[in-house]
């Protein structure tokens, strides 16, 4: 079993865990019906692990030095990397407002989506005071780190940089999605959320 195998059987199996993600985080393990007809430009196969109520799926990709990566595409036709694995694309998506800070990117800015970032904590803690509390507690559940939002603005930096070449999304008619970078500069009104 790998550890992605091992993290959903986790969420599947331990009810408050899989409440958290879902309603608190985006991150639905029974919405594996979205991004049906969903691939990768390079031929990749795609294992549909969740979705999100958007309308968004997130993507484990074929094992690759030891790892298997994750992808998000959108509804709104973005999509690309997430993280090197379901650890660390869960500890994203927990502790970061993760899709926001990549929409207002500035294109793909570091510095920007650190600034956006901390103005969407800021947002994130005023209408959700418990988030905090939540996200330690999947954390808990599932053996991860709480990790500083400054790191995990740059692990996603990182990991969306590297959709080109393998991690581009394509439509069953073999669309390229838009980059999951957005040209935005700062979220105003704390994001789409």
């Amino acid at each position: 079993m790998t550890s992605s195998d091992h993290l959903l059987d986790l969420i599947h199996n331990t009810p408050e865990t899989d409440l958290l993600l879902r309603s608190s985080f985006g991150f639905d393990v029974h919405r594996r019906h979205y991004g049906e007809g969903l691939g990768l430009a390079s031929g990749a196969p795609l294992e549909v692990i969740a979705g999100e109520s958007a309308g968004g799926a997130y993507f484990l990709c074929a094992e690759r030095n030891g790892r298997r990566p994750v992808v998000f595409a959108s509804s709104e036709g973005e999509g690309g990397l997430l993280a090197d694995d379901l650890a660390d694309a869960l500890e994203i998506i927990i502790g970061l407002e993760w899709h926001d800070c990549l929409l207002f990117s500035g294109g793909g800015d570091v510095e920007v989506m650190q600034a956006s970032a901390q103005r969407l904590e800021r947002t994130r803690d005023k209408y959700n005071p418990d988030i905090d509390d939540e996200a330690a507690r999947v954390a808990a559940a599932l053996s991860l780190r709480i990790a500083p939002v400054t790191d995990l603005v740059i692990r996603l930096h990182a990991a969306a940089s590297k959709t080109e070449p393998d991690y581009v999304v394509t439509d069953d008619d073999g669309q390229a999605f838009d980059p999951l970078f957005g040209e935005h500069l700062e979220p105003r009104g704390g994001g789409r959320r």
